[in-house]
C-alpha cells in the first residue's frame, strides 16, 4: 500500500494518482504513524497541517523508517522533514528539498500558503515564497525584469504574511525602479509563475509510483529511542 499526503500543492492529486497510490489530505501529527501501522509500504509527504494542529513529528517518520517503510518528502513540509530526516533514510526529492538540505532555506514559512478547505479542493489562494523566488529568477534570466526589480519583488514578498501574499500585494509593496503599470506586472507574474512546489511534488509522485510495493528487509542501522512522549502518541487509541 502506497500513500501520499498532499493538498494545495497538487489540488488534482487524485486524478494524477490513479490506482498507483492512495491520496490523503495534508498530514498532521499521528498520520504517518497511523499509515505505517496500517501497513503502508511507501509514504510520500508533500503537504502538512501546522497552524491549528500539531504538525507531523519527526519521531513518527523515524518509526516508519525503522519498520522498513520507504518515506519520501518534497515540495512543502515534506521537503523540510526530508532535509531533517535524511540521515535516517528519508528520501528528499526536488529543488525545494535541495535548498533546505543545503541550508539555502531554513524557515518553514518559505513554503507556506493560504488555501481553501478540503470541501473546495484545497485550492491555493496565496503565493509561497519559494514560488516567488523561482518566478522572478526565470523572468530575470529571460530579460523581462531587471535584477534590481527582481530583488525588490523578492524582498517585498518576504515582508508579507503568507496568508496575504498575493502577486498584487507583492507588486504594490515592492519599491520598483520603473514605476510602470503595476497591475500589468502582477498579471504577468501570475501568468508566468513558476510553481516549483507542484513540480517537486509531481517528481515525488513519480518516485512513489516507481517504488516496489514492499518494505525494506534490511535493518536501518540505528535504533528508535522510545521516549515517554513517543509512548504517549504510540499508545493513543485508533480513531
Amino acid at each position: 500500500m502506497k500513500i501520499v499526503f498532499v493538498g494545495p500543492t497538487v489540488p488534482d492529486a487524485r486524478e494524477r494518482a490513479g490506482a498507483a497510490f492512495m491520496v490523503r489530505p495534508p498530514a498532521m501529527q499521528g498520520d504517518i504513524l497511523r499509515a505505517a501501522r496500517a501497513g503502508a509500504t511507501t509514504i510520500g509527504l508533500v503537504d502538512g497541517n501546522f497552524e491549528h494542529v500539531a504538525p507531523v513529528w519527526h519521531k513518527e517518520i523515524l518509526f516508519a523508517l525503522s519498520q522498513g517503510v520507504h518515506v519520501f518528502g518534497a515540495a512543502s513540509m515534506g521537503a523540510l522533514r526530508a532535509a531533517e530526516c535524511a540521515p535516517f533514510g528519508m528520501v528528499g526529492i526536488g529543488e525545494i528539498y535541495r535548498q533546505y538540505a543545503a541550508g539555502e532555506l531554513a524557515d518553514d514559512s518559505d513554503v507556506a500558503l493560504l488555501h481553501t478547505p478540503a470541501e473546495l479542493g484545497h485550492a491555493p489562494l496565496t503565493v509561497p515564497l519559494v514560488n516567488v523566488r523561482a518566478t522572478v529568477a526565470r523572468l530575470e534570466h529571460a530579460g523581462l525584469i531587471t535584477a534590481a526589480d527582481a530583488a525588490r519583488i523578492e524582498a517585498a514578498a518576504g515582508q508579507i504574511f503568507y496568508k496575504r501574499r498575493t502577486w498584487a500585494m507583492i507588486v504594490a509593496a515592492a519599491d520598483l525602479r520603473a514605476d510602470g503599470d503595476r497591475a500589468a506586472l502582477a498579471a504577468r507574474l501570475q501568468r508566468e509563475m513558476v510553481d516549483q512546489k507542484r513540480a517537486d511534488a509531481l517528481a515525488l509522485f513519480d518516485a512513489v509510483r516507481a517504488q516496489p510495493d514492499d518494505r525494506r528487509s534490511e535493518s536501518p542501522g540505528w535504533a528508535l529511542n522510545s521516549t515517554s512522549m513517543w509512548k504517549v502518541l504510540f499508545n493513543q487509541p485508533e480513531t
